[in-house]
């Protein structure tokens, strides 16, 4: 009987040269008795370099690619930003139709969709969202106009409808919170409607993306922020970017003054001006009457902007403005972000072609906050409008 021989002893594996290929595939060849090749693919540290290496010669070739196209600059011939931009389909009531369309043309991501605006022969709104399905899965928005009790019932069942339409989220755009300047209590009894309406918009439903997100300018009382509840993000904005942007334009822009005509319009604003010199006024009791003084700050031969949140009749910046041309300002602008304007009064306004500051305005600046003011004023010195419609545009983005 054989002996049976034992095993060969264990090799080492053999050493091999630290190679800087990152990957290797073997690919067999279609193989005969007479010829046993194999196609080795292998990718150096260069990534634009393959090897392809025939074992039986050992003479490598070598295809060097082409480095591969960003995809963010070129799928589908798209602009990058335009790529990287949230679609929107913005929905608009009728008094909004101007200022969605120039926010449609800051951005090629914001699509105007329609809403068919009617009413039944009682008075009530007979409403129809054109596409509902189409809206299925996309980012919404809403731009809204409560510019009268009125119109706020047939805004607000647009509203309340489209969140529900299974959208992505939903953006309501309120640039102007009509009932801001009611937010407190004097006396008992007294209503404060800015409550009442952060309550209703506060129960809007819930999209799919989670709460409404509302955008609003320069709101009245900085505390109404705290009206609204857990249903509803806002977001509040401000126009004084637009304002800054036209003051740096001006021939005198080295000569410009910002006066504040309250000490509320002062705690609203002075942040956002603060590299400016200020007059600060304030309204005194003299007698029976309440006057316009300047409480600090010097307006003598300055260009002095009156700026404030919105006017109403505009007798407190008229009273301002003759207290600044009487302590000496050679130019008297005016900024709000809401000319709001009742009974036409705007009309009170004269031009101030120069030299006469205490009957005129050189500049009345207001945004397209309320479009039924801009309707009258447009081409109308002294008034110019600065247009909200890239910051609304950018907030939508986010």
């Amino acid at each position: 009987m054989s002996a049976i021989k034992p095993p060969p002893p264990l090799q080492p594996p053999p050493t091999k040269t630290p190679s800087k290929t990152l990957n290797a595939i073997s690919i067999p060849s279609h193989s005969s008795r007479q010829n046993k090749t194999a196609i080795k693919c292998e990718l150096t540290d260069s990534p634009q370099k393959w090897t392809i290496d025939c074992v039986s010669s050992g003479d490598p070739i070598h295809i060097i690619l082409k480095p591969p196209i960003p995809m963010a600059s070129s799928t589908f011939g798209l602009d990058p930003s335009i790529k990287n931009s949230k679609r929107i389909c913005l929905f608009y009531c009728s008094e909004m139709r101007d200022l969605a369309e120039r926010i449609a043309a800051e951005s090629d991501a914001i699509e105007l969709r329609s809403i068919t605006w009617r009413k039944f022969e009682d008075g009530f709104p007979n409403l129809f969202i054109s596409n509902a399905h189409g809206i299925r899965g996309q980012h919404v928005a809403f731009l809204a106009s409560f510019s009268s009790p009125g119109v706020i019932f047939e805004q607000l069942s647009v509203i309340y409808a489209l969140p529900k339409l299974f959208v992505s989220s939903f953006t309501l755009v309120l640039p102007f919170f009509p009932t801001g300047t009611s937010e407190r209590m004097e006396d008992e009894g007294d209503v404060a409607t800015a409550f009442t309406l952060a309550r209703i918009l506060s129960n809007i439903p819930i999209s799919r993306g989670g709460p409404t997100s509302l955008v609003t300018f320069d709101i009245h009382a900085l505390q109404e922020r705290f009206y609204f509840g857990d249903n509803i993000l806002p977001c509040f904005d401000s126009g004084i970017p637009m304002l800054l942007n036209r003051l740096q334009q001006l021939p005198d822009s080295d000569n410009i003054t910002i006066a504040f005509p309250d000490d509320g319009a002062w705690k609203r604003f002075h942040k956002q001006l603060q590299h400016f010199p200020m007059v600060v006024c304030a309204k005194v009791r003299e007698g029976d009457q309440r006057i316009v003084r300047i409480k600090e700050g010097d307006p003598k031969g300055r260009h002095v902007v009156i700026v404030d949140d919105l006017v109403q009749s505009g007798g407190t910046l008229s009273e301002c403005q003759k207290v600044l041309a009487k302590h000496g300002a050679t130019k008297i602008s005016a900024y709000v972000t809401h000319g709001i304007f009742p009974n036409s009064s705007w009309e009170r306004f004269k031009h101030d072609n120069g030299g006469n500051p205490e009957n005129g305005m050189t500049y009345f600046w207001i945004t397209d906050s309320c479009p039924k003011t801009v309707e009258h004023v447009k081409n109308k010195a002294p008034f110019e409008v600065l247009s909200l419609s890239a910051s609304i545009a950018s907030a939508l983005q986010v």
